[in-house]
């Protein structure tokens, strides 16, 4: 049986409990079930023209079950069902952990990238449109040195950015997220400047009434963050990325 993946299901929205953040200055923006991080949106149609971002592919723990994970940036999924996307996958299936690169446009499953991803690599993504409904996306692996570049059609709002951990979608099913313990985002952007992130955009992710995984605040230059497995708020990374544009 081939299992349909979706790794940028639209965030599964929750009502709101405080209690479980009454410190108002960490409280998040946002809850879901299947998303944490930061999506930034606007009300204008078009107003994303491209997002970036780097983060480092964590390690998942063992598990007796099957468990999943994803690290992406994307265009559109936080306010409408459209979205546009590109990152990797660290799952824990049938007794082994799994990494690969994938790219994704709803409401098609996604497509595995052909090149080899490990944990600790930094990876380096992109999307940019390059014209009316033409946009191209991209995704580097730094440490391995490849790169995937891929120019397609996609006719989204793109009135919505984010850098997200999810818990992917299978069969319609929304999947256990897998254990990881944390990685940074990095160099987050939008338009091509700094994201200036904020605690409205902050998001955590609660499965069966328990905080599963869950972003710091902002860094120093409010461009990136801390992904970090659990209801613990960490620390904002202290990690400086140096010449590491994109090739």
């Amino acid at each position: 049986m081939k299992f349909k993946v979706f790794k940028g299901s639209a965030a599964c929205r929750h009502k709101r409990n405080r209690s479980q953040h009454r410190r108002k200055n960490v409280e998040p923006g946002w809850e879901s079930s299947n998303w944490s991080g930061y999506a930034l949106s606007r009300s204008r149609k078009g107003a994303f023209r491209s997002v970036s971002g780097f983060w480092i592919v964590p390690r998942v723990r063992s598990s007796r079950s099957n468990q999943y994970s994803s690290a992406w940036i994307g265009i559109d999924g936080f306010t409408n069902s459209s979205l546009i996307q590109t990152g990797t996958e660290h799952d824990y299936v049938n007794g082994k952990p799994l990494y690969y690169a994938w790219w994704e446009i709803l409401p098609a499953a996604a497509i595995r990238i052909p090149y080899p991803v490990s944990p600790g690599n930094l990876m380096i993504a992109r999307i940019t449109r390059l014209r009316k409904n033409k946009w191209r996306i991209l995704l580097q692996n730094r440490t391995l040195g490849w790169t995937f570049r891929k120019t397609t059609t996609y006719t989204g709002p793109a009135n919505s950015a984010e850098w997200i951990a999810e818990a992917p979608s299978i069969n319609g099913q929304t999947t256990t997220l897998a254990r990881y313990k944390k990685f940074p985002f990095l160099a987050c952007r939008v338009n091509g400047k700094k994201a200036k992130l904020n605690a409205r955009a902050r998001g955590i992710m609660i499965q069966n009434n328990t905080t599963v995984s869950t972003p710091s605040l902002p860094g120093k230059n409010r461009d990136s963050f801390t992904q970090a497995y659990g209801a613990r708020i960490p620390a904002p990374p202290k990690l400086l990325l140096r010449r590491a544009t994109i090739m």
